[in-house]
Order: structure tokens, then sequence, then C-alpha cells
């Protein structure tokens, strides 16, 4: 799908910086678009790695931030990832959108995001956040949850589980979207979320499987 395909449907200030770098949307984005993610759909986006999920947060994102006047959270389990997010956002949609980066280990209400529009959390800062009842929560309309799988991890699902929870009883009519490379039951998480499905197996790079032994390695044909 041309980039051109999605100009009257995304804030112009996006469009031009979007066109600037991008000339196709993949696969796994055009799917995401025809969902529903410029009308505020919920979505759940399980891809292979690199193949487009962090540009169909953004889009959303954006879109939320530059036409409702709105602000949008980007939660992540890990704050090297969050710090990764953070300069790619910050350089990207500098002068249209201002971002904040909050990881910090510090339990605090953490009322400066507030004066920001789109927030990288980790999940235990946004936890933290939200048993402090920070005033800027209901200003929300666009939720992101990277490498949502993790539900399924034994140590820090639960904690995931409750904060999504919590989201969707708090922002009953923000768009949420989830993101994760792989999963073992879509249909169920999706119908939890209250998601549409988004599901492509395009990658980047080709996947070869092989056996390595002794130093070579042999792929399958």
């Amino acid at each position: 799908m041309d980039i051109k395909s999605i100009k009257n449907k995304v804030p112009a200030k996006l469009f031009d910086i979007l066109q600037k770098e991008i000339a196709e949307l993949r696969p796994a984005q055009a799917k995401a678009v025809g969902k529903g993610l410029l009308d505020g759909k919920n979505l759940l986006v399980c891809t292979p790695t690199a193949s487009g999920k962090t540009l169909i947060a953004e889009l959303a994102a954006l879109d939320s931030i530059i036409e409702k006047k709105r602000k949008a959270i980007y939660i992540v389990p890990l704050k090297a990832l969050a710090s990764e997010k953070y300069k790619d956002f910050k350089k990207r949609y500098e002068g249209i959108a201002n971002v904040a980066l909050s990881i910090g280990d510090l339990d605090s209400s953490a009322e400066w995001l507030g004066r920001y529009d789109l927030l990288i959390l980790t999940v235990e800062k946004m936890d933290s956040m939200l048993r402090r009842h920070v005033p800027w929560i209901n200003e929300v309309s666009t939720v992101i949850i990277d490498e949502i799988h993790l539900m399924n991890d034994p140590s820090r699902g639960p904690t995931l589980e409750i904060l999504i929870t919590i989201l969707k009883q708090v922002l009953k009519k923000a768009q949420i979207i989830g993101l994760s490379a792989t999963i073992g039951n879509p249909e169920e998480l999706a119908e939890w979320l209250k998601a549409d499905l988004v599901i492509d197996d395009w990658r980047p790079v080709k996947l070869h499987k092989g056996v390595y032994l002794d130093g070579e390695i042999e792929f399958e044909q």
C-alpha cells in the first residue's frame, strides 16, 4: 500500500514527516489501517520482529495527539526499550508532539508528565502512577502495550494483566493497541481486549531454519 493512500486519513503534519521516510506501508500496517486503526478501533497486532508494528502504534498515537488534542501512553516491559523508543519518537516528532520518558524506580505521582503528549512508560511505572491517581490520566485516549505477550510471563505477567484491566476500566473510551511478535492464543487475547486481530507473517529478512554442528549449519530445504 502506497503511503499516499493514507494522506487524507492522517494529520497533514504527520504525513509530511512519514512521507520523507516511508514510500509504502508494510503488510501488517496496511491491514491495521483497513481494520480501523485510524478510526479509534482496538487492535491486537501479532507479526514478526521488524515487520512494522511500532509504526502502527505511532499512527494511532500521533493521530490522537494532533487531531483530538489528547495524550497517548506507550507502555513497554523494559527500561532499555523505553529509552530506545523515547529517542526515536523525540527525534522523529520534534515540533508536533512533546515526548516524555518516565522509567525511574521512585514511587511518585509524576504530575509533571501532564505537560506532555506522548508518554513512554514501563509497566511498573504506569502501575505505580495509576495507584497514585495521576490527574492527567483522563486525558489519555490511546494506550499502546508493547510486548503484550509477556502477560504469560510468570513474574511480570500478573502486573501487566492487572494494569491493562485497570486501564480498561479507567479509560473506557480509549483506543488500545497491543503489539506482539509471538503469542500462542491471539484470538483469546483479542477477545479479552475487545480488539480486532491483525496477523501477518511478512518479515523484512527471510527466516531460515537449520542445525548447527561442528562449525557447520545444515539448513532445511
